[in-house]
């Protein structure tokens, strides 16, 4: 990992990626295992129509894994669901049911929002 920089001449520093703190960013390449991430799970309507979404973020997986997880979390809550952005949205709100399914799988959970 390079040393944080204080001081630069250089006109243009290097864009870091928020999420794995490196670049060119490697996000989509590390999956890393269930015990080791947090979930956070929160409640939303904003930009849906007014339509309610339980939307799980904070996971760092490859895509192939994020697929697995919604489709055993739309399972297991009997509704659909998408990807987006890194974030995992399933209709309506089933923040209860997420959080029991994905302790189950490992993961430590905590709940954002109201």
């Amino acid at each position: 990992m390079r040393p944080r920089i204080v001081y630069s001449t250089d006109p243009e520093p290097a864009n870091l990626c928020p999420r794995c703190g490196r670049e060119p960013c490697v996000c989509a390449a590390i999956d890393m295992p269930s015990r080791q991430q947090v979930a956070y799970i929160a409640r939303s309507r904003k930009g849906r129509g007014g339509k309610t979404v339980t939307v799980i973020s904070g996971l760092q997986h490859t895509p192939a894994t994020f697929k697995e997880l919604l489709s055993q979390l739309r399972t297991a809550c009997g509704a659909g669901g998408a990807y987006k952005d890194g974030e995992l949205e399933i209709q309506g709100d089933q923040r209860e049911r997420v959080a029991e399914k994905l302790r189950e799988l490992g993961y430590k959970v905590k709940f954002s929002g109201g």
